[in-house]
């Protein structure tokens, strides 16, 4: 926390400096009270005749020392937010950065909706922690040393009897506080359960409302955030208890003082305005007692949220840079691409690049029963190669291709791009050769123009249609009133299934990787349409290793091989002439997609 809040240390010093300053001005207003009280009121100096320019220059020092105090404590205030808001916008990007780090097991075992609670609710209270610590202690410290100080120096009982308070206030405290702050780990977990709930079906709306499931979303919701009511009730409660408690001590003390001060008025000189401005210094020292309860309890949940913050910090991502240089090997990137889709010639031939080795790679789910997802694969795939992945669902394909820009490492064995160890490469040099399109479009509620674009952010409109015409989106884009620069829903909601994958597939093509991975991002397009796409693929993007994962036959027919796997093993890996002679489950799977006049149809 320390490296966070240094940053901001000048302001986190100028703020209590200033803060004293209040407080000072503060102090001395009970004893312009009392001089008004004596002397310009009751003129005990004076034969018991009042004075009322004592009154009037007495009370315009106060309205001074009201304006000092008030400056004083306007600028406490600003260096405090400096410091505080300062301190919890930079956790905040850090902990969305180190988010955004993490390996997909990771983030799986936070769940998003306790990522979200982090980044949001828990460093908010870190930030509440702060700046109480930065002003809040401070004041309460110097109003409950100032007090007693100016007690006693008006009369020594009246600070004994402040004093005696202090113990019975501490042990409530401490009582209280020790039943409350286990409950706010708990209760940051409740939140944690409500949001995830609340994200569920904020995703999921769809769904829930064609399955008429509203009431029973609605159910589970209530339960989520009656558990989080409850936690919070309880924690209340306990301060509710507290809170009288103190002020029945308060109300002891001041009962005492005005005792006291009888008997004391009567025998060595205390005045009348002595007592009413020990009551009010009495007042500041157990309300900064009070206040202490409180800024303890903002500590301790700002501790509790600081704790889950620090799990998210400190957890170093799985999949981790290479040691070597490997990736300052590979050869250039394309800088740009023609209009025509067409990758340009950069003076390097990029049939060279590309390559896919796996050998005898295993593969299990981390955190899962280990149950191996990919067993002993073995697997090359040439530079400028097409090949496709064919194989029921659960079969592997997809887990085969996320091994490759590292989304999950595999559990035995190598995977290589270019003849290089996938984990000898940096990351972000990997991914950057790899395009991916997925069944699932991820899109962006932002416009057409800048999801195609998102991975390559400074492409021109040219290069944007380009890959748009093969993706064959080009039609459907030009029929919007504003074309690319029609806006796009949250998740693509405003869009059909079929329109989100070809602007996925957009995206991907405009990357200009070396390797193209399409992971079922057919499945919504009309088999005419696919057909177009792939031509477009064989003849504009021939340099580029294409790997494609399908259900259906007639969207790999086409490819340099197939590779058909089950149960987490190829069975077999040859062109579609081949398979129809050598692969019993390949002719299985063409016979059940095939209608009797020789169609293919999709599932």
């Amino acid at each position: 926390m320390w490296k966070y809040l240094k940053k901001y240390l000048f302001f986190a010093i100028l703020a209590p400096l200033f803060m004293i300053g209040e407080v000072s001005m503060d102090l001395i207003q009970p004893s312009f009270m009392s001089t008004i009280v004596d002397e310009g009121v009751l003129g005990l100096s004076n034969g018991g005749v009042g004075d009322l320019s004592i009154v009037l220059n007495t009370g315009l020092k106060m309205i001074l020392c009201v304006v000092i105090g008030g400056s004083c404590g306007v600028l406490c205030g600003v260096f405090s937010n400096l410091c505080a808001q300062n301190f919890g916008n930079d956790m905040r990007k850090d902990a969305f950065r180190r988010i955004m780090s993490l390996s997909f097991e990771q983030t799986d075992q936070f769940s998003t909706g306790s990522l979200v609670t982090r980044t949001t609710n828990d460093i908010t209270q870190i930030q509440n922690m702060i700046q109480q610590c930065i002003w809040g202690f401070i004041r309460q410290l110097v109003f409950m040393v100032g007090g007693v100080a100016c007690m006693i120096s008006m009369d020594i009982s009246f600070g004994i009897i402040a004093l005696c308070a202090f113990p019975f206030l501490i042990v409530c405290i401490v009582f209280f506080l020790s039943k409350i702050t286990p409950f706010f780990s708990i209760l940051q977990e409740k939140l944690d359960h409500v949001n995830s709930v609340m994200q569920e079906n904020v995703a999921g709306a769809r769904v829930v409302k064609a399955y008429v499931r509203e009431d029973y979303e609605t159910d589970r919701f209530g339960k989520a955030n009656q558990d989080l009511v409850d936690t919070q009730l309880h924690i209340l409660l306990l301060l509710s208890y507290m809170t009288p408690i103190m002020n029945i001590v308060l109300n002891i003390a001041v009962v005492a003082v005005i005792y006291v001060g009888s008997i004391r008025v009567q025998t060595v000189g205390v005045t009348p305005g002595n007592i009413m401005a020990a009551i009010t210094y009495l007042t500041y020292i157990l309300n900064s007692v009070m206040m202490f309860a409180m800024i303890f309890q903002s500590i301790s949940r700002g501790m509790a949220s600081w704790r889950r913050i620090k799990e998210v910090l400190d957890c170093e991502p799985v999949i981790a840079d290479g040691t070597s240089d490997a990736a300052d090997v590979l050869l250039p990137k394309p800088d740009s691409q023609e209009t025509d889709g067409s990758i340009p010639d950069s003076g390097q031939n990029l049939s060279e690049t590309g390559r896919v080795e796996l050998r005898h790679v295993s593969f299990a789910y981390p955190g899962g029963s280990g149950e191996q997802v990919l067993t002993d694969i073995n697997l090359t795939i040439e530079p400028g190669e097409t090949l496709a992945l064919l194989g029921a669902t659960g079969s592997g394909k997809s887990s085969l291709v996320n091994l490759i820009p590292r989304f999950y490492d595999a559990t035995e064995g190598e995977v290589l791009v270019d003849g290089r160890n996938v984990k000898d490469y940096r990351v972000s040099e990997l991914r950057d050769r790899i395009a991916i399109a997925l069944q699932k479009s991820e899109l962006f509620s932002k416009t057409i123009r800048e999801n195609i674009s998102w991975g390559c952010p400074g492409a021109s409109d040219e290069e944007i249609l380009a890959a748009a015409r093969a993706a064959q989106a080009t039609e459907f884009i030009f029929s919007k009133p504003e074309g690319l620069d029609t806006m796009v829903a949250e998740k693509g909601m405003s869009l059909s299934g079929g329109q989100k994958q070809r602007l996925s597939i957009s995206r991907a093509l405009l990357k200009r990787s070396e390797i193209l991975i399409f992971d079922d991002s057919t499945s919504a397009l009309d088999l005419k349409t696919e057909a177009k796409l792939y031509e477009a693929l064989r003849t504009t993007y021939q340099d580029v290793t294409k790997i494609i994962i399908a259900q259906r036959i007639a969207s790999v027919r086409g490819a340099d091989r197939i590779a058909v796997i089950d149960n987490g093993r190829i069975v077999a890996c040859a062109p579609h002439e081949e398979l129809m002679k050598s692969c019993e489950l390949y002719q299985d799977i063409y016979r059940s997609q095939l209608k009797e006049g020789g169609e293919i149809y999709g599932e």
